[in-house]
């Protein structure tokens, strides 16, 4: 079975209140979508739910009547659980096409598109994005399950390998960041423009989760998106360093930063002549993910210091002024997205946004569920259940427009034959 990365962030760089007028969006973000019916089953105790949109979305989220239930001993621990699957998920076997796209900054990412789907689906296709955590890509297992989930459904799926991740080339002395929103936004935009019909969603992964939030805050009204999931979201990145530096998650600190230190000395040679706050040598040896943040990232995009950068990172800012539905999944015990972080006042207050907790699960773990432990997390079912939901209220909305529009031109052909 292949490894799967850890896919955590305190933002890195490599790998990697509301004003009327929004109230007013964010509501008719809903409008299309179907009544869904309040005598429903109401979600299993052992899950911690809120939300503005909880109403809304809760009643067809049917899996979460049942109760969490972790796998015997690998759920007890949550570092056990977070390195079980990482090391030994299994890992869908899935063909893949690989598109280099080109980015304004001469960058490139590397979009990874299930083979044959262009011959085999429709062009208005429903098409998800999928954003892997640290160091993550698209041979990672939890990605793979996903992937093959949606594929399963009948949608289109594309992996977005950012900067230097999944095998993406790296053409410019600039990885990518928490904070870095460009290449999500080219993304969005030539994928869109490739599908134009389509409708289009995001799933992400702890620094693919806060990348994009920060995406859905940031964009707010002009957002493509017509839905989107966040998992194991760090979201406030101050608290999630501090927590990165205590206990057994030293260990996890140690690990990426080697990674980070080998996957950089693979492409040092961008970074040879640049000058200014750059400590090249502190980010090519360092110790913690800190110090490579603090010799490169913070630099690079133009942070006065580490915690600068982790502040002004941190998706938790971006939740009240998310116009998109969301839904955000977590665990109570995440070692590396800390529960204290999440902005559990922020999601309530946004009508858009729904968040659920399980109180196991360590970090993209949740060994759980029927696929237990080799198969797809317990999340899976509740991601697509949800994004499924959006895509009927989006297809039936069209479907009633169009009666709509074929009942007034009937109109006017009948006064004109009158």
């Amino acid at each position: 079975m292949a490894r799967a990365s850890l896919g955590y962030s305190p933002p890195l760089s490599y790998f990697r209140h509301v004003s009327h007028l929004h109230s007013y969006t964010r509501l008719s973000a809903f409008s299309s979508l179907p009544a869904t019916s309040s005598a429903a089953p109401m979600a299993h105790p052992s899950l911690e739910i809120l939300g503005g949109a909880r109403d809304l979305f809760l009643p067809v989220l049917t899996t979460l009547t049942r109760p969490y239930d972790p796998y015997p001993v690998i759920g007890s621990n949550r570092h056990v659980e977070t390195i079980f699957a990482s090391f030994y998920r299994s890992t869908p076997d899935v063909r893949l096409r690989r598109e280099c796209l080109r980015t304004a900054d001469d960058g490139a990412v590397a979009l990874d598109w299930v083979s044959g789907d262009d011959r085999l689906l429709p062009l208005d296709s429903p098409l998800v994005i999928l954003l892997p955590g640290l160091t993550g890509g698209s041979d990672d297992s939890y990605v793979r399950h996903m992937l093959l989930r949606a594929k399963s459904k009948g949608w289109r799926v594309v992996v977005f390998n950012s900067r230097g991740c999944g095998g993406s080339p790296v053409t410019t002395p600039q990885f990518y960041s928490a904070s870095f929103l460009g290449d999500m936004c080219e993304v969005v935009a030539h994928v869109g423009t490739r599908y134009p019909k389509a409708n289009l969603y995001a799933v992400g992964w702890s620094l693919g989760a806060n990348i994009l939030v920060r995406y859905l805050g940031q964009e707010s009204n002009a957002c493509r998106l017509s839905g989107a999931v966040s998992l194991c979201n760090p979201f406030n990145l101050v608290i999630a360093d501090e927590d990165f530096h205590k206990g057994f998650n030293n260990v996890y600190d140690k690990a990426l930063a080697s990674s980070l230190c080998k996957i950089f000395k693979k492409h040092a040679l961008l970074f040879e002549d640049m000058d200014g706050e750059y400590n090249i040598p502190l980010a090519a040896n360092a110790k913690t993910v800190r110090e490579f943040d603090d010799g490169l990232t913070r630099v690079s995009f133009g942070f006065k210091s580490v915690d600068d950068y982790y502040s002004n990172s941190s998706s938790s800012n971006s939740i009240k002024d998310v116009c998109t539905p969301l839904l955000c999944i977590q665990a109570e015990n995440d070692p590396i997205a800390p529960n204290r972080g999440i902005p559990r006042e922020d999601i309530k207050d946004n009508p858009n946004c729904l968040l659920i907790v399980t109180p196991k699960g360590g970090h993209l773990g949740w060994v759980a569920g029927a696929e237990a432990p080799f198969g797809a997390p317990w999340t899976d079912p509740v991601v697509m259940d949800f994004l499924e939901h959006l895509q009927r209220g989006k297809f039936e909305a069209f479907s009633s427009s169009n009666l709509e529009g074929a009942h007034r031109s009937s109109e006017g052909l009948h006064s004109l034959e009158v």
